[in-house]
């Protein structure tokens, strides 16, 4: 990746967006310039680059000027509001949100599963949402020996799914229930510290919540599979990072343990975390602050013949977000899809 392109961060101060920094530093990505974007009341506060501070600016139409590159994060009604301003401009905007994810003409791009969907797109690619990914990337390697017939996952979010205020509020609750004192919610709708709910996005007529939706139907476009059986229940739990998922894997023939093990061991994107004897598994704690996604506790469902679990934990903010995005760019980079020839998409 020899040419060097101009990025401008998205919202740059919040959690996914300094993570998003930290990464284009650390990952050597081949920048000529770099702008910080956010709303107007964060526009001014300053954020290290390179041993260099950098200004965010209010985001504004004339900002997307001379833009190769939009890394996104700030919500999906910010990313509807900018994107045909972005995509007019001839700018490439690689979305974190929700906004286009489901849209036929916008690739949902998991660099370990389907890099190629990434060349035909017209001026947008979607992050695909933390869980959907950290799945995603778990199980896709089993799935291209034995395609997968069913999934049954099960969620344990933690905080920073919310937000870098979702994060602080757990530890001012933390604090006020160990001083004896009621906590008080303000970001999410109940107390996190000490407790756990069922995920609190809306729900849908099915009586299945939108977080649990995307799961579903991510997964299904990602692997283009779209009549994979999926079912999934996610729960916010008192964890500041990194989120862990129960997967149950239907195959149509038994798959063994020892063969899925050596594959996931072998694999792109995640580390094999296993140690019977002293009962250690992946827990959050071992997976912040890392790029890949860790598996472990793979055994032979006992119900079900053709039946596998898996438990996975991953960094939420970072390859369930952050690297994900940085990771898409790379690939664009790479393959010279950046200046790839955009149709007229409306958005």
């Amino acid at each position: 990746m020899s040419k060097s392109v101009n990025v401008a961060i998205l919202g740059a101060t919040g959690a996914v967006g300094t993570e998003l920094l930290e990464l284009l530093e650390s990952r050597n990505f081949p920048l000529n310039n770099l702008k910080l974007l956010a709303s107007p009341r964060s526009a001014g506060t300053t954020l290290k680059f390179k041993g260099e501070t950098i200004k965010v600016e209010a985001v504004e139409a004339k900002a997307f000027d001379d833009v190769d590159l939009v890394l996104a994060s700030a919500g999906g009604s910010t990313s509807k509001a900018w994107a045909q301003t972005i995509v007019d401009s001839g700018a490439v905007m690689v979305d974190n949100s929700s906004a286009f994810r489901m849209n036929s003409d916008v690739p949902l791009i998991v660099p370990e599963i389907n890099p190629e969907a990434a060349a035909h797109h017209q001026g947008i690619i979607a992050n695909p949402n933390c869980t959907t990914i950290l799945m995603a990337v778990a199980i896709y390697p089993l799935h291209q020996v034995q395609p997968i017939e069913r999934i049954v996952v099960a969620t344990y979010q933690s905080a920073s799914g919310a937000g870098a205020r979702a994060m602080e509020e757990v530890k001012i609750q933390s604090q006020a229930i160990l001083k004896g004192e009621e906590p008080k919610p303000e970001v999410l709708p109940y107390p996190l510290a000490f407790n756990l709910f069922p995920h609190n996005s809306p729900l849908t007529d099915e009586g299945y919540c939108e977080e649990e939706m995307k799961m579903v139907n991510e997964t299904r476009k990602i692997f283009n599979t779209p009549h994979l059986k999926i079912t999934a229940t996610c729960v916010r739990v008192p964890v500041l990072r990194a989120h862990s998922e129960a997967i149950n894997l239907e195959f149509k023939n038994p798959f063994s343990v020892a063969e899925a093990r050596e594959i996931i061991a072998k694999s792109p994107g995640v580390e094999l975390l296993e140690d019977w004897q002293k009962n250690y598994f992946p827990m959050p704690m071992d997976a912040s602050g890392k790029d890949d996604v860790l598996v472990g506790r793979i055994r032979q469902d006992i119900s079900h013949t053709n039946g596998l679990e898996l438990w996975v934990c991953g960094d939420q903010i970072r390859k369930g977000a952050a690297l994900n995005a940085v990771q898409i760019a790379e690939l664009l980079m790479e393959k010279s899809w950046l200046n790839t020839a955009k149709s007229s998409l409306k958005v």
